[in-house]
């Protein structure tokens, strides 16, 4: 019998992780501003995270754009995570990049020795990386749980040939796990392959306030975590789980 399904949704608010609650999620990652790809959660959403009924990982990303740190980002991020630890969180999610696109394991080796305990998961700076099946192997050896992927692709469903050989590659050692536009509508094309964890925004778009985003306070339209979406998404997994074990 294959091991359940398990479905993350990523939120960047009180109320989206709220939403991830009612809509059952198994895993949180928890950010902020995920519009720019996710950065860092405030010390205040980690704590009520801490204290919410699903075992939530932090996004440890100081900054928007690329995945080549300095030594003061470093810094920051070695911080970063000793609250996300001090805030109860389960886990962190993290990534560095040399200016090669190549991993960074000299950098991922420090950051994880601050996350020792926790669970890891490398973030999507794997998708920039020139051959993705080193990489792999770079991440299994530096320890990390799973890998968060798309394929290489702007989606994971135009990437998903490619996560389908990197989860053949791993052959146990590490979690694929596929992300960027996955839906209850294409999750059986995932878990088809034997892919046991999903990672979904499950999120709708939102009209922002006209004065507000007229202010440069927000954009006009936002996207937003749907308690409902992620319950679709849920029981599409679960639908998966029923079929692999009959």
């Amino acid at each position: 019998m294959r091991p359940l399904v398990r479905v993350e949704v990523c939120v960047d608010s009180v109320g989206g992780l709220d939403a991830a609650v009612a809509g059952g999620a198994d895993r949180i990652e928890l950010c902020s501003a995920l519009a720019l790809g996710g950065l860092t959660p405030s010390a205040g959403l980690m704590a009520a995270a801490g204290r919410a009924p699903v075992p939530a990982l932090a996004m440890i990303r100081p900054r928007a754009g690329g995945f080549v740190w300095s030594p003061a980002e470093i810094a920051v991020m070695c911080c970063d995570i000793r609250a996300s630890r001090d805030a109860g969180l389960a886990g962190v999610v993290l990534g560095a990049s040399l200016a090669d696109g190549t991993l960074d394991c000299e950098t991922l080796s420090a950051l994880l020795a601050e996350a020792q305990g926790m669970t890891t998961t490398l973030h999507r700076c794997f998708d920039l990386v020139p051959d993705p099946f080193v990489a792999l192997e770079q991440a299994v050896a530096l320890g990390f749980d799973r890998i968060l992927t798309s394929g290489q692709a702007k989606t994971a469903l135009e990437g998903i040939d490619l996560i389908a050989a990197l989860h053949a590659r791993a052959s146990g050692r590490i979690v694929i796990m596929p992300g960027s536009g996955v839906t209850a509508e294409n999750a059986r094309r995932f878990t088809a392959l034997g892919l046991r964890e999903l990672h979904g925004s499950c999120s709708v778009t939102q009209a922002e306030d006209t004065k507000v985003a007229g202010f440069g306070f927000g954009p006009e339209l936002r996207r937003v975590t749907s308690a409902r979406l992620l319950q679709a998404l849920v029981a599409a997994s679960k639908e998966s789980n029923g079929a692999d074990q009959r």
